[in-house]
């Protein structure tokens, strides 16, 4: 039976770890900046509903591109603030959180 290199394993917890590490990192980063209007859960709370913020589950959320949605966290989008500060991969990371969460 053949070993794995050590390099081999060392490789895989690497990326195990990171792949782990960004989505803590968003779930962290949407409490943070998005949940107090979206809510915790993406639906919108009470602050969210009363500045027409739509539930992430709905069809017109849904269908935007990763590209729409990166745009409206970058740049803003009605009244929905702007967020230029955040890196690329953070953006990244909450499009796919904002996906996980539309499931």
């Amino acid at each position: 039976m053949k070993r794995m290199s050590p390099w081999l394993l060392l490789v895989a917890f690497i990326v195990s770890v990171n792949c782990f590490a960004d989505s803590t990192d968003s779930a962290a980063l949407f409490k943070s900046k998005c949940a107090m209007c979206h809510g915790s859960d993406g639906t919108g709370n009470t602050m969210g509903q009363k500045l027409g913020v739509k539930s992430y589950k709905s069809p017109d959320i849904q269908k935007q591109s990763d590209a729409d949605l990166k745009n409206a966290i970058t740049n803003g989008k009605g009244k929905m603030p702007s967020y230029k500060s955040l890196t690329p991969e953070q953006v990244g990371g909450l499009v796919k959180y904002v996906r996980e969460l539309g499931k």
